[in-house]
């Protein structure tokens, strides 16, 4: 198999096995998209690494991870009205990010087309939230079009680019999970687009782009007229198409549900019409009202929530179509992932004749153990997490962010009482604080976070005065979705940059108490962070390491010889502080109480040697 880079711009069509995300960016190849940009979010980091594996002197895009998603939205934005086709793609959380910028977009003339790639995440596998971002596309105007599958990736997103050209107007890429990490064999076109240069087109003419007063009205009708226009190419396009097996029951369906309902299909003694929705916003109503029509019962499958129920309701309601529709039964089915063994509770509780003929109705529920999240082995937040811990009383308050670091609200830890969303903690602590003379406030902010969403709640504390203290975890990476590179470490996506060290920034924002401590040397952290509470104002107090994961990778890369995993010595007593207290996985416990060490997961870094009581870690010699 060629390298996946030279593979994605391979000129031939082929076939090939190949991840949803992976899929997306030979579809980009194929749509000759000039300007791609992002935030870094679980389900889509994928595509940016798949980017990268093309050479660099064959690579026909301009990529950028940037500060945050209403940035990269924006670049993107102006790209397009430069007459450059482009896509932005980012987590499903990152829209709220992104939101001020994006409700604007369908007003706005994108002479070059823009694809906006959503990873949605129902059942909050990676998010604080199963957010259904439909609205978000309702709201904004802006079509989606959904996936069930890469092959329906690759397909539509080429799809959704010459939709975005022809009516110069944004469309979204609705995917998730599922459907960014799933691998399938995908049939991929020639890649026979010409190649044209970057362009510099921006012209006042296509406008207006200044939505004041005026011009705002007349720009809403313009978008909506556009929309009625998608709404007929929805009523023609092949993404939405009918399964008919000439049954009185319809189901009416998108996405990783239809997924589901197809391999269930070819086992249950049940074949019903499926009308499968490729694009679920704008629905075309003349498909939709003679669906309805045709049948007697029609069930609306759609995870999370009641978009598509509601609107073929209304449309049943104003046709005065006499079918029954079924959508969601209880507020379970509003909850989660729509894979096999919910959708076919749903199909049960919505019909109650349906059977499994092996008369095994659970065969599809397999119990999976609880597995909690866990730091890395060698992972700097653990430390500063015991530092932490040893610092605070009872009842001090303390104020979680997004990032790695947010799995310390975990047992044995359980630092972090409050979270909103990636950068709150400075304006939540502030608030926290507020009236507040008995008991101290601790914020937390990774450095990642710091860019993209921290600045603006540091600069209130200072302008403000508010009294609390705010920890950086400073790791030197974004850790959490795959290790990109953000503004303090000196290399962006493409080259090396200047560093903008985190200290200075601080400074600059007129921060005049910081301290920095390697968040290893736990004694001086928790000293350092006692000190920082028994001080008035804002303070900063830095717990800096890098990530530990991403050093041994490279260093493993570079060939570097690794050191020794720790052993317990006679000396342990089995106080068990550092499975109980510590919490590192390379931890094991026997029955009798004896402590050893899972040597596969241990790094030897031996920030746990520090807090056995009795001495009793050390670092194997041979």
């Amino acid at each position: 198999m060629k390298n996946i880079g030279e593979l994605l711009i391979q000129k031939d069509s082929f076939s090939e096995i190949m991840m949803g995300n992976y899929a997306l960016v030979r579809a980009m190849v194929e749509s000759d998209v000039k300007v791609v940009t992002s935030y870094p979010g679980s389900p889509t980091p994928e595509i940016a690494d798949a980017i990268k594996s093309i050479p660099k002197e064959r690579n026909q895009f301009y990529f950028e991870f940037s500060v945050n998603e209403k940035v990269a939205l924006e670049v993107a934005f102006g790209a397009s009205i430069n007459g450059n086709l482009s896509c932005v793609f980012f987590k499903s959380v990152g829209l709220n990010v992104a939101a001020d910028s994006f409700v604007q977009l369908s007003l706005m003339e994108l002479i070059g087309g823009m694809v906006i790639v959503l990873g949605d995440d129902p059942g909050a596998n990676s998010s604080q939230n199963e957010q259904d971002n439909r609205h978000f596309a309702k709201m904004a105007y802006i079509p989606v079009f959904e996936p069930s599958n890469p092959q329906e990736v690759y397909e539509m997103f080429k799809e959704a680019s010459g939709l975005s050209l022809k009516l110069k107007m944004p469309v979204i890429l609705r995917l998730s999970t599922h459907i960014c990490h799933a691998k399938d064999k995908i049939n991929f076109s020639n890649n026979n687009t010409p190649i044209k240069p970057l362009s510099a087109l921006f012209d006042t003419k296509n406008g207006p782009y200044i939505p004041i007063t005026s011009a705002v009205f007349p720009l809403k009708r313009k978008a909506l007229q556009k929309l009625d226009k998608v709404a007929l190419y929805a009523g023609i396009t092949k993404s939405n198409h009918i399964i008919n097996h000439h049954s009185d029951y319809g189901i009416i369906t998108a996405g990783i549900a239809w997924l589901s309902l197809m391999d269930l299909l070819s086992y249950l003694n049940f074949k019903p019409d499926i009308l499968k929705l490729g694009m679920t916003y704008p629905i075309n109503d003349h498909l939709i009202i003679d669906f309805l029509k045709s049948h007697k019962s029609v069930l609306v499958l759609e995870e999370l929530d009641d978009i598509l129920e509601t609107d073929i309701k209304r449309l049943a309601f104003e046709n005065k179509i006499s079918v029954e529709i079924l959508g969601k039964n209880d507020r379970e089915d509003w909850e989660g992932e729509y894979t096999a063994d919910k959708v076919i509770s749903i199909l049960r509780k919505s019909w109650k004749s349906i059977t499994d003929p092996q008369n095994n109705n659970n065969r599809l529920l397999y119990p999976i153990e609880n597995r909690p999240a866990q730091l890395c082995p060698g992972c700097g937040h653990r430390s500063a997490f015991y530092a932490v811990k040893n610092a605070l009383s009872e009842n001090d308050i303390s104020v979680a962010d997004i990032g790695c670091h947010t799995l310390g609200f975990l047992p044995p830890y359980e630092i972090g009482q409050v979270l909103l969303c990636m950068g709150h903690s400075n304006g939540t602590a502030a608030g926290l604080s507020l009236f507040n003379t008995e008991r101290k406030v601790v914020s937390f902010l990774g450095d990642s976070t710091f860019f993209h969403a921290g600045l603006q709640g540091i600069i209130n504390a200072v302008f403000n005065k508010h009294h609390h203290t705010l920890i950086i975890m400073e790791n030197g990476t974004t850790a959490m979705t795959g290790h990109q590179n953000h503004p303090a470490v000196g290399k962006n996506f493409n080259e090396l940059t200047e560093k903008i060290p985190v200290k200075q920034v601080l400074i600059g924002l007129g921060v005049t108490n910081i301290r920095e401590v390697d968040a290893y040397q736990q004694d001086k952290l928790t000293q350092a962070i006692k000190l920082a509470l028994s001080e008035d104002g804002f303070n900063v107090v830095i717990a800096k390491h890098p990530c530990m994961l991403k050093f041994t990778r490279e260093s493993r890369r570079k060939g570097n010889a690794m050191l020794k995993p720790v052993q317990i010595t006679p000396k342990c007593n089995k106080t068990h502080i550092c499975i109980s207290s510590f919490a590192c996985p390379s931890y094991q416990i026997k029955n009798d109480g004896t402590v050893w060490v899972q040597e596969d997961l241990c790094i030897g870094d031996g920030s746990c040697k520090q807090t056995c009581p009795e001495n009793a870690i050390d670092n194997k010699k041979n």
